[in-house]
């Protein structure tokens, strides 16, 4: 299953292909919508979100609500771009208006501008910007509704805010609860402290960044592969995490901690009852590049949004001088959308190494697969 994305972040269309689903696979539009919308919802988030509300449209690969095994085309308009037409026009445009020389720390912007030989930061960040990902969580739902028809399952929570972090281990079943929160935090009085200093840090002109946790339920054993480097799930999965903007950091399990503690403290020991089982699921559901049955288990660490509206110091690019970046969004803190993003890449993912391994050209021939592993 193979997935690219185009578009700009003010330009016409979001648009993203979809290759490899089996036909007869069928697909919920509106659950498309319906984590569009979470994509956009989240204490913190700035007022690009009130301009537009993301829907999906599918272009080609589906008739009558089912997939046709053809690739799959679909696309979110960018409502705002009729704002933004006299400058990101693809036929003419003015190149004088809005343009961005002042290059923001923490962002594509300087590193791209060199790379791809720019004097404007605006054909850079207008790709670079996390707005791509509303098509990923769009291609993300898709891959969640073909997971879903195995009995595979897919949800997270917000697991932390600036250092205001949640202890707790939750079970599956309580994962969906977080979405009707705020912060999409679980632990009320631990949300409204976070609530309390995203507050502060408005006022400002700060940001803040967050821990996300991301399970997976109802994975067989054998997904991913000991036997070659790129084919490890773990990689596989902490690769898609990594590649969502803003995230500097995932784990597995127990991830970091377990440099701390003795090894008799980190693996999960064997046991046998009619089928092998193990007590505790610290190596987070993948052994040996494999997923051996457990829940998986990631977290990844979301860093502050590295535009401030207070600005930060820097150079502009053509001048070299030394002045302040200019501020392109006015959002505290988009976690609750990486939270959702990241399931969404995740899901992606996990729908790719599956169909490797199941194969098949129609939905009941990959269901009686894995039905028989």
């Amino acid at each position: 299953m193979k997935l690219i994305t185009a578009g700009e972040s003010h330009g016409k269309t979001l648009t993203a292909i979809i290759e490899g689903l089996p036909s007869h696979l069928k697909i919920d539009i509106e659950e498309i919508n319906y984590y569009l919308a979470l994509r956009q919802s989240g204490y913190g988030r700035g007022s690009r979100q009130k301009i537009e509300s993301d829907r999906v449209e599918i272009l080609s690969g589906v008739r009558g609500g089912q997939t046709l095994g053809s690739p799959l085309c679909i696309c979110i308009k960018n409502k705002d771009y009729e704002n933004w037409q006299e400058v990101m026009s693809p036929e003419s445009c003015d190149f004088t208006k809005r343009t961005l020389t002042n290059v923001r720390p923490g962002h594509a912007d300087l590193t791209g501008m060199i790379k791809y030989n720019q004097t404007d930061a605006r054909n850079i960040l207008e790709r670079a910007s996390a707005r791509e990902t509303a098509v990923r969580v769009a291609a993300g739902s898709v891959a969640r509704q073909y997971l879903r028809a195995l009995g595979i399952e897919i949800s997270g929570y917000v697991k932390g805010v600036c250092g205001v972090i949640d202890p707790h281990i939750y079970p599956f079943e309580r994962l969906l609860e977080a979405k009707k929160e705020p912060l999409f935090m679980l632990d009320k009085d631990i949300q409204n402290r976070a609530i309390s200093l995203l507050d502060e840090l408005k006022k400002e002109g700060d940001t803040a960044g967050g821990i996300i946790e991301i399970r997976v339920r109802g994975l067989k054993s054998g997904f991913g592969s000991c036997m070659q480097y790129s084919t490890k799930l773990d990689g596989i999965l902490c690769g898609a995490l990594m590649s969502i903007q803003a995230i500097k950091g995932v784990e597995v399990g127990l991830g970091f901690e377990v440099a701390n503690l003795r090894g008799s403290k980190v693996q999960d020991e064997i046991f046998y009852d009619g089928k092998f089982y193990r007590n505790t699921n610290n190596a987070g559901g993948i052994e040996g590049g494999m997923s051996n049955g457990e829940e998986v288990v990631l977290r990844a660490a979301m860093k502050p949004i590295p535009t401030l509206m207070k600005g930060l110091r820097t150079v502009d690019y053509n001048t070299k001088e030394a002045v302040k970046s200019a501020s392109e969004r006015s959002d505290v803190a988009a976690v609750c959308a990486a939270e959702i993003i990241a399931e969404s890449v995740v899901c992606f993912a996990l729908a790719d190494v599956v169909s490797q391994r199941l194969g098949g050209d129609y939905m009941e021939e990959v269901l009686n697969r894995y039905a028989q592993l």
